[in-house]
Formats: structure tokens, sequence, C-alpha cells
């Protein structure tokens, strides 16, 4: 799941690669602002099914917070 959520932000957001661990802050450390993770948010949800809550929003704080939120949704 970490390797599809990197992949996403490396290719269609333009993070460096090395910049992306599960302890980086998306807009500390990434610099994501909050159109582009309405972006990885909507990439998310056609690639894994699912539907993201927008009041679940303020829980991804780190690449591991949204990996964690994702593997939840498909147990």
């Amino acid at each position: 799941m970490f390797e599809n959520i990197k992949n996403f932000l490396v290719e269609e957001l333009r993070v460096s690669p090395d910049k992306v661990t599960p302890e980086a802050e998306l807009a500390g450390d990434l610099g994501i602002n909050s159109l582009e993770l309405a972006d990885l948010v909507y990439l998310c949800e056609e690639k894994f099914n699912i539907v993201i809550d927008d009041e679940d929003l303020h829980k991804f704080v780190t690449v591991g917070d949204i990996v964690q939120y994702l593997e939840e949704k498909q147990a």
C-alpha cells in the first residue's frame, strides 16, 4: 500500500521520491496543499474503489496516515 501511495505522490504530484516516507508530513515535508490533497483523495478513491469521507481528511497528516486509513478501509 505504501508503494502505491508513494507512486501517486511522485507521479501525480511531482514529489521527490526520496522525501516520501511513512513519517513524512504531507504539508510540512512534502509541500502538498489542500487542492493537491483533494487530487490524492480522488485518485485513491478511484484506484481502490472506496469512498473517503470529507470529515476524515483531517486524519491525513503523514503519508503513513493515508496508508493506514486505506488499509483499514479495505479490510
